[in-house]
């Protein structure tokens, strides 16, 4: 009896070795504790996680800030002709020492192709233009393509600022409002709305021609009749799935108003698909203001936009084709990086793309 006490009050000494977990080569992971986050700070980090997302915002806020300051950045103005100074290639200070950028430039003749530098003179004699820059070169006016490259810009950013306001105040209200009152008034706004839809782009410009001057006023116009159609429709099909949720049944048993209920309640479950198609449509009105510039119904002259610019240097392609080259650039790192970031938000807000 005092033999089995003192065995069992004996004192066990356990080894780091005694002991073999089990199946150790089958764990392959370990579960791990996140820091908790708000819906919008997960959206932002999974945004930030996309490196084309991320330089395309980049780009978007690089060619802003050309924009805003590139048209004070020297001495020309945007509608300045010079015409002494007519078709002169780009030449930049400090790289024309590497034979770049010095002010040549090749051009087919008859005879073949030859270099020609309109800032010096084969003879020796002075040209007056020796201590002249232009960054992008001239138009065969003698204008800086360098400024009115980035005055046109401005007409972009414009038409793209213009394209998000008509898609949240028209499209954003319009689909929301049809989706959820449904019946006979979400009958008429839709077909109101198929109505317009069914017009070509095209054929209201030139009809609002008629009646105003080609312009940026004609342009947003035009835009305002057709622009919201694709946000009504987003909107619309969030509408209609949401409006039978539970959470809006309680507001309405609790006497909220429709009005409150659309905009309190709905909208901020819905600004994912909403941001995104916003961001979508922002290249392609885009796109709409640089045809028509294209097609000669953008801003009248001096006034300069990417997409005359375009239409001017087009006519001398053959001869002269640096004067096409920055706006053609500018127009499509500016479409692309916007298709980019909307396309990065899209999977920001899809909660499918989420790591798990």
């Amino acid at each position: 009896m005092n033999m089995s006490n003192t065995t069992f009050n004996e004192k066990i000494e356990f080894l780091e070795d005694d002991f073999e977990l089990v199946g150790a080569e089958n764990v392959g992971t370990v579960d791990k504790v996140y820091v908790s986050q708000s819906y919008w700070q997960d959206v932002l980090t999974r945004l930030k996680r996309n490196k084309g997302a991320m330089i395309a915002l980049i780009s978007i806020i690089i060619i802003t800030l050309l924009a805003i300051f590139g048209v004070g950045m020297n001495e020309h103005s945007y509608d300045s002709q010079i015409i002494a100074h007519q078709n002169l290639a780009p030449r930049v200070p400090g790289i024309e020492k590497l034979g770049i950028f010095d002010g040549s430039e090749t051009m087919n003749t008859s005879s073949g192709e030859v270099e020609v530098n309109r800032y010096v003179s084969n003879d020796g004699s002075k040209t007056g233009l020796e201590d002249v820059y232009y960054w992008f070169g001239t138009d065969i006016l003698g204008r800086d393509i360098f400024t009115r490259t980035w005055m046109g810009t401005r007409i972009s950013l414009y038409i793209a600022v213009v394209a998000v306001l008509i898609d949240i105040i028209f499209g954003l209200s319009y689909g929301l409002i049809s989706g959820y009152f449904g019946g006979a008034v979400d009958n008429a706004m839709q077909r109101f709305a198929e109505i317009l839809n069914g017009i070509p782009n095209l054929v209201i410009v030139t009809l609002l021609i008629i009646v105003l001057k080609p312009g940026l006023i004609t342009i947003t116009f035009s835009l305002m009749i057709t622009g919201w159609i694709g946000m009504n429709r987003i909107a619309r099909a969030q509408m209609l799935k949401l409006k039978e949720q539970e959470f809006v049944l309680a507001s309405r048993t609790l006497g909220a108003k429709d009005f409150f209920i659309i905009f309190k309640e709905i909208l901020p479950n819905i600004l994912g698909p909403i941001i995104t198609n916003t961001m979508f449509s922002i290249p392609n009105a885009i796109f709409t203001e640089a045809f028509l510039a294209f097609i000669g119904l953008g801003v009248p002259a001096p006034m300069a936009s990417l997409g005359s610019l375009i239409s001017d240097a087009f006519k001398s392609f053959t001869t002269h084709p640096y004067m096409i080259l920055p706006p053609v650039i500018v127009l499509a790192i500016l479409m692309l990086s916007f298709n980019i970031l909307a396309d990065g938000i899209r999977d920001a807000f899809d909660p499918k793309m989420k790591e798990r």
